[in-house]
């Protein structure tokens, strides 16, 4: 999801304090925030937060202290989620222009969809990035690590590298995205190195109980890169992150979305049922098995007790993400752990939001996400102005 709320000069105001204030009545174990870009040049989508490396205005840390505050005014922690999108991020969108070209570890352009008008539409709304020097590297190393010792002076509780959905880091960890062969490519060790950095350099400027975590896809992972995966999940785990949430998904592949998956064949069976509501099941309980010190949350479609209690006991995971759920009941915990409520009450229905026609005729996958996210946003923008939200 994405708030999608931020004006010009990103920084939240009342609508953030609004929208995470409601949230935090709601019994959350914790709040995630959507992406705090850590480079305000380049933003995942127009209406992205972002921290800058310069010391802000007194009013603009005020206001970063009063977001922090209101997620956390009940008692519930909140982790800032920061981002850089790379490649991701759509021309015009951050301080860098219009004609500004995006960066990313390897020149390798994004693929939204099939045909040359997918193409086309690629060339317009993304452009071709450009390679990272190490210079540059070691830039955004410093920006993620700027941007966690500013959030925790603000009041965060910790924050989670977004190493999923195919933003930056996401595009290093990849062979598919990083095609370098200098020390940040051409072993997955050497792909991870960024990550592992950030971490390292984090850890030594922020409190000893700031909890650092870590977003991974899972999704688009296949045979072949599997055990590249678990390798670079090993080294994470080593350089002693408190979380690793599973997630999966790009803007070539919006699998977080729930599109991309093939269609299952409906059943009577809470099994069933369970199963089909987490997207990374299975990925997860490997993790699980080769890493059991390390904390997992998983992410991704669930919305019903049954499906939660399903992931906890069959020792998926120590936690559970809810998203979409979120928006639609905000009180979410309560319906799920009171036990008023039977297990056929405790649980959201959520409809598909309809893919536009014509990105349906131009193939063109990115939308499919774009228009759950845009629904979702809507939502949020709802609830900040006091106002009802409802399903798809």
């Amino acid at each position: 999801m994405a708030e999608a709320m931020a004006d010009k000069t990103r920084v939240p105001d009342q609508k953030f304090t609004r929208a995470y204030g409601e949230w935090g009545k709601g019994r959350w174990g914790a709040l995630l925030t959507g992406n705090i870009q850590v480079d305000p040049r380049n933003l995942g989508n127009y209406y992205d937060l972002a921290t800058r490396e310069s010391a802000p205005r007194e009013d603009q840390l005020n206001a970063w202290k009063q977001y922090a505050a209101s997620c956390q005014e009940q008692g519930t922690p909140a982790i800032a989620q920061i981002c850089h999108p790379g490649r991701q991020s759509p021309r015009g969108a951050g301080e860098r222009g219009i004609f500004g070209t995006p960066i990313a570890p390897s020149p390798v352009p994004l693929k939204i969809g099939e045909g040359c008008a997918a193409t086309i539409i690629r060339n317009i709304a993304f452009d071709v990035p450009k390679e990272m020097t190490v210079s540059d590297i070691k830039q955004v190393v410093q920006q993620f690590v700027n941007s966690a010792r500013f959030l925790a002076e603000c009041g965060f509780a910790g924050v989670e590298l977004h190493a999923a959905h195919g933003y930056l880091l996401s595009q290093f960890l990849s062979p598919k995205s990083n095609i370098r062969h200098d020390k940040y490519g051409g072993s997955p060790e050497a792909r991870a190195r960024i990550v592992l950095e950030i971490i390292k350099e984090t850890r030594a400027v922020v409190p000893e109980n700031f909890c650092i975590g870590l977003k991974l896809n899972s999704a688009d992972h296949s045979a072949s890169d599997f055990e590249d995966t678990m390798k670079q999940i090993g080294l994470f785990a080593e350089s002693g992150i408190d979380f690793l949430e599973v997630s999966g998904g790009t803007y070539e592949d919006p699998t977080m979305m729930g599109r991309g998956l093939k269609e299952e064949i409906a059943s009577e069976t809470v099994q069933r049922t369970a199963a089909r509501e987490a997207f990374f099941f299975d990925f997860a309980k490997e993790t699980r098995r080769r890493f059991p010190g390390l904390i997992l949350m998983l992410t991704g479609g669930f919305r019903s007790r049954q499906g939660i209690q399903a992931a906890l006991k069959g020792g998926a995971c120590d936690i559970v993400g809810i998203g979409r759920p979120a928006v639609v009941c905000p009180n979410f915990p309560e319906l799920i752990m009171d036990d008023k409520y039977t297990d056929d009450e405790a649980k959201v229905i959520l409809g598909k939001v309809p893919t536009p026609l014509w990105a349906r005729i131009f193939q063109i996958r990115v939308l499919g996400g774009g228009a759950e996210t845009q629904f979702y946003a809507g939502q949020i923008k709802r609830m900040a102005t006091g106002y009802a939200t409802h399903a798809p």
